[in-house]
């Protein structure tokens, strides 16, 4: 893939951006509209804009990007400190991190991000938000540990009240789904897959929009289920996965889990275990291969074929 050479650096935080465009610093307002400005201008240079995964902080500039139609691409901050000290850069201010992220963008060409719908942003904080909840509601149940009446009395109440906002935010998620003619259709592709739920297809469908666009190898590697070779010299290491999106890993163990006794995956899982392979390795390889069936289901636009997972 050939990018344009405009390529823009911005370094995100909180209340600032700052900029590196074409040699040129400069600090604004982390706001929409302040982006939306710089991004018509952007938009006629044919510019690609990278930029940190910040989580919350980089929305506003992502929403302006790509309403301007601006090609942009949120990239892993260890990986770009990482190029830093390959290149000698050892000082670290905002404005040498967004001139970096510029000479990042020239040198690997990043992936541009997929675009987004409102409504898939709006699954992605839902998405979020449940599992914030969830982890509430375990830290609450761990704690009914303690037997005084008084905290019993106190985590009881709150293991209600985070179960009723639970259930209404499931509601909405199921909803939100329901109201959106692609989200609906590709969950119910995605649940015509052996041992994929509704929290399962929630997930891969917030997280992971790439699934369906890209290859089974770069999907893999996008959930951080792609073995990773440990070899150098005569030494040869157990390959291991690492890296990737935890929550959608976490969501297709899970869906493996329950693909392992179901006809169509049974057999692979099987045959795994007949040649000694551990129970948690197998269901790691089913977990990704399950992945890769979910990954045509949605390139085809055709529901899950049992003869395609023997």
């Amino acid at each position: 893939m050939i990018l344009s050479q405009n390529c823009v650096g911005i370094d995100v935080s909180k209340h600032f951006l700052d900029i590196f465009d074409a040699g040129v610093r400069q600090r604004i307002v982390n706001h929409y509209d302040a982006v939306a400005s710089c991004a018509a201008r952007w938009a006629d240079m044919n510019a690609f804009v990278v930029f940190e995964a910040t989580g919350s902080y980089d929305g506003a500039l992502g929403a302006a990007l790509q309403a301007a139609g601006v090609r942009f691409a949120r990239v892993n901050p260890a990986r770009v400190r990482d190029f830093a000290r390959a290149c000698g850069r050892i000082a670290k201010t905002d404005a040498i991190d967004a001139e970096t992220l510029a000479r990042y963008a020239q040198a690997l060409q990043p992936a541009p991000a997929e675009a987004s719908s409102a409504a898939r942003k709006t699954l992605a904080l839902m998405a979020k938000r449940r599992d914030q909840l969830i982890a509430m509601r375990v830290q609450e149940k761990n704690r009914r540990e303690n037997d005084h009446p008084f905290m019993a009395e106190q985590t009881a109440r709150a293991i209600t009240f985070l179960n009723g906002e639970i259930a209404a935010l499931d509601a909405a998620i199921a909803q939100c789904i329901a109201a959106d003619p692609e989200l609906r259709r590709d969950a119910e592709l995605l649940r015509s897959a052996p041992g994929v739920g509704p929290v399962a297809a929630m997930q891969l469908l917030a997280r992971m929009p790439e699934l369906g666009r890209i290859g089974s190898k770069q999907i893999a590697s996008l959930a951080g289920l792609a073995p990773m070779n440990v070899d150098s010299g005569a030494f040869r290491g157990k390959r291991c996965i690492k890296g990737g999106r935890k929550r959608v890993r976490d969501a297709l163990y899970m869906a493996a889990l329950n693909a392992a006794r179901s006809a169509g995956f049974k057999a692979f899982y099987k045959r795994l275990r007949a040649a000694g392979k551990p129970a948690k390795l197998a269901l790691i390889a089913l977990a990704r291969k399950l992945l890769g069936v979910l990954n045509a289901i949605l390139k085809t636009q055709k529901p899950y074929q049992p003869t395609s997972a023997t």
